[in-house]
């Protein structure tokens, strides 16, 4: 039996962004259906911990809820050294 599931991953900010770096940004890109993809950029401060889905997430639709994929990266480094714990969750069998 198939998992319905997103994997999920969590990141953890070791450095101090402004401090340490610059620029650097988590990037989290929803593709929309007929619509234009849409872009939201968060710092991940030293120590705080940011969750987030590698594949979709729910949304509400006309006919309930469907799924919206998603996309994860990094905004361009533009000075110094960022460093970050990825910790993946998933169901392996």
């Amino acid at each position: 039996m198939a998992s319905s599931c997103s994997p999920s991953r969590l990141v953890i900010g070791l450095d101090r962004p402004g401090v340490d770096y610059t620029g650097g940004e988590f990037l989290a890109v929803e593709q929309r259906l007929r619509a234009q993809s849409r872009g939201t950029t968060t710092a991940v401060a030293q120590g705080e911990g940011l969750a987030f889905t590698t594949r979709d997430r729910p949304v509400p639709s006309r006919r309930g809820w469907s799924a919206a994929p998603m996309r994860h990266g990094v905004s361009v480094l533009r000075s110094g050294r960022r460093h970050a714990l990825g910790l993946v969750f998933h169901d392996a069998r």
